[in-house]
């Protein structure tokens, strides 16, 4: 069994590609839905501010790696029966963490889009939509305190997402073919 995780900046379209992953019979684990918890457990509304600090404040309490850590249990789980599909791998020490713990079998595929198309898709999102200024400032937020740079360096594959949902579903079909 495989985990293959999805790096790649906000509006990229991770989300998406993970979505053919689960129609090809991965299992998805979504780190996001640990903040997405947490801000409830908190009693907070869940938008970017919250959001953003809810992620800064679990990363400086309990490390970087901490959204991988959390989410082993349900990786393993999902394992005995499927291959998974990590939505949101975020952080080097993640990544560290996760390559550790599942060596060869941990594969990472790169969801890359450019600023211009990111911010254009993320103002249109219904749920937590961003202005531009909001994901100019998310990307380096991201970069600069999550270390995200080096999982998107690390990537195995990399699906360029800049022309429409057909085009990505081919792209990311053909992946999945290449991996079983």
């Amino acid at each position: 069994m495989e985990v293959i995780a999805l790096v790649g900046m906000a509006g990229s379209g991770k989300s998406e590609v993970s979505r053919v992953f689960e129609d090809a019979g991965f299992k998805r684990v979504r780190f996001g839905d640990v903040t997405d918890e947490e801000i409830k457990r908190r009693g907070l509304e869940l938008n970017e501010t919250n959001e953003r600090q809810v992620r800064e404040h679990l990363r400086q309490d309990y490390g970087k790696a901490v959204y991988a850590i959390l989410s082993i249990p349900k990786i393993d789980k999902y394992l005995v029966s499927s291959d998974v599909i990590i939505d949101g791998l975020y952080s080097w020490e993640e990544y560290n963490v996760l390559r550790e713990k599942y060596a060869d079998n941990l594969i990472l595929v790169l969801v890359h889009s450019s600023p211009k198309t990111r911010y254009a898709r993320l103002a249109q999102r219904p749920i937590r939509p961003l202005t531009k200024q909001e994901g100019q400032s998310r990307d380096a937020a991201e970069i600069e305190n999550i270390n995200k740079g080096g999982p998107i360096a690390m990537a195995d594959h990399v699906i360029i997402n800049e022309s429409s949902m057909e085009q990505m579903t081919q792209d990311t079909e053909r992946i999945i073919t290449k991996l079983k």
